[in-house]
């Protein structure tokens, strides 16, 4: 009779392997958190002299990706360098890695960058462009994170918006007295919504003109979309965006099937609890300084310039300024044409007009 071979306990082996890799993911995350939250923290700017970082490729091969030997390389005089725990597991993630990586640069101050961005702006050396990229990398981090439900890596859409970011630092014009980052948030947000619209799956939410507003108005509309329960909140949003209640429900379920909720734990880790939400803002509950600064700044911006442009506005023009573009409370489109008598096509003419004259004001200042 033949003998069966009994086959080898694996449970012990299943034990220690997934013993593992908890203790692998609780430790990233752990590092995650910690890297987030200081980097979404008020950055102390670093002393001139401590620019050291070495420059010797251009700017259009800028290597943002860190590689293992320059992740975990000491770095001594860096007051943002990272202590490994006892007993930690060191972290092979690429976001982890990356988020590493750019707590070694420093944050310019307003002197430093102005300096830095005149010289590159007169002598294109890219030594120095990349200098002004990396002081601004943590940034990008920042304002990607708005976008991390819309990609399953937030990676991705970070390095897509460092692609921003140097496409800004290319054509930033000092001269003009705003900060790089007031600038170059446009195109970081500019980078990364083109990327998620070539990438968002099969769902292809970027179809249509209407598809298209809507997924670039979510931040603003984010309430609305994300409690469609009833016929009565979709005819509004609806009526408020001009767009049939059909697309908005649509969009609504697209949306909501890949919607992570800033309420979620940063971390599946027993210990900690923090909401996502917490990593996205001060203890206070107010903008981080840099982001309130660039905010200010283009609020400043843009009514400097309105204010420059009302005296050549016609009377439809400075009603629409005042009752939609200005306003806390805007009307819509329909509300103005029935208030004044005109059609909704009307109004937006005129808005596009008014518009397309705004845009221009702003940037001849």
């Amino acid at each position: 009779m033949a003998v069966k071979k009994k086959k080898a306990p694996a449970k012990s082996v299943a034990k220690k392997s997934t013993a593992k890799r908890t203790l692998k993911k609780k430790a990233d995350n752990t590092e995650v958190r910690s890297v987030q939250a200081e980097i979404m923290a008020d950055d102390e700017a670093i002393p001139y002299a401590s620019l050291d970082t070495p420059l010797d490729t251009p700017l259009d091969a800028i290597d943002t990706e860190p590689s293992e030997t320059e992740a975990y390389e000491p770095e001594g005089s860096s007051d943002l360098a990272i202590t490994p725990r006892e007993g930690a597991v060191a972290s092979k993630d690429p976001l982890t890695l990356y988020l590493q990586e750019i707590r070694k640069y420093p944050v310019l101050t307003r002197e430093q960058e102005q300096d830095l961005a005149k010289r590159y702006y007169e002598t294109k050396d890219p030594q120095l462009a990349q200098t002004l990229v990396k002081s601004n990398l943590r940034f990008v981090v920042k304002i990607a994170a708005e976008y991390a439900k819309f990609s399953s890596k937030l990676i991705d859409v970070i390095q897509e918006g460092n692609v921003g970011l140097m496409h800004a630092v290319k054509e930033f014009n000092p001269y003009k007295g705003n900060r790089l980052i007031t600038y170059a948030v446009w195109w970081i947000r500019g980078y990364i919504q083109e990327y998620l619209m070539r990438q968002f799956s099969m769902v292809r939410i970027g179809t249509t003109a209407n598809q298209r507003k809507l997924f670039y108005q979510l931040q603003r509309q984010k309430q609305e979309l994300e409690s469609m329960s009833s016929p009565e909140s979709v005819a509004l949003l609806s009526s408020k965006l001009g767009i049939p209640e059909d697309e908005i429900t649509e969009m609504a379920k697209r949306l909501s099937s890949r919607d992570i909720s800033l309420d979620k734990p940063a971390s599946n880790d027993d210990e900690s609890s923090t909401p996502l939400s917490n990593l996205l803002k001060k203890e206070d509950g107010s903008l981080p300084l840099d982001e309130q600064m660039a905010l200010d700044e283009q609020l400043n911006l843009l009514m400097n310039a309105v204010n420059e442009l009302r005296a050549s506005l016609t009377e439809k023009e400075r009603i629409l300024l005042e009752e939609r573009v200005l306003s806390d409370d805007p009307l819509t489109l329909q509300e103005i044409g029935d208030k004044y008598g005109i059609t909704r096509e009307a109004v937006r003419q005129t808005e596009a007009r008014l518009m397309k004259k705004i845009r221009e004001a702003m940037l001849a200042r």
